[in-house]
């Protein structure tokens, strides 16, 4: 399970919101599955249906974990038109196995919803998200 403050969650949300009709893209780091900072990462891509994040903007969030001794728990982007479920571009995409994958859907912009994944070799497990004050 991965807990996300409210505000932080919020905040994937308004990213989402605000690239839209693009993928959004961020990562999230923490400790022991809690997420403490949120980072919002440019869409290389400029695209409706995938993302990219550019590898010097993730050296950089990476060299801040490793400053403030935080770990990778997740990427997230947006799925502004479709459900949130990993496309079969997110499948060949997770480089990362041990990171959970989190799709923003605005589909229904009044009403978005917020899945976490872990996209394995073999499958796809839907992970519990815990918002937490």
């Amino acid at each position: 399970m991965i807990k996300i403050p409210k505000s932080i969650y919020q905040r994937m949300i308004d990213h989402a919101k605000k690239e839209q009709p693009l993928e959004c893209c961020g990562i999230l780091s923490g400790r022991d599955q809690t997420v403490e900072k949120a980072f919002e990462l440019q869409n290389e891509e400029g695209s409706p249906v995938r993302y990219s994040m550019s590898p010097q903007e993730q050296l950089a969030v990476f060299e801040e974990m490793e400053r403030e001794s935080r770990e990778m728990i997740a990427i997230y982007h947006s799925h502004p038109h479709t459900i949130p479920f990993p496309s079969e571009t997110d499948v060949k995409m997770a480089f990362y196995p041990e990171v959970s994958t989190i799709i923003i859907s605005l589909k229904d912009e009044d009403h978005p919803v917020v899945n976490a994944f872990r996209i394995g070799k073999e499958a796809i497990y839907l992970e519990d998200i815990e918002v937490i004050p």
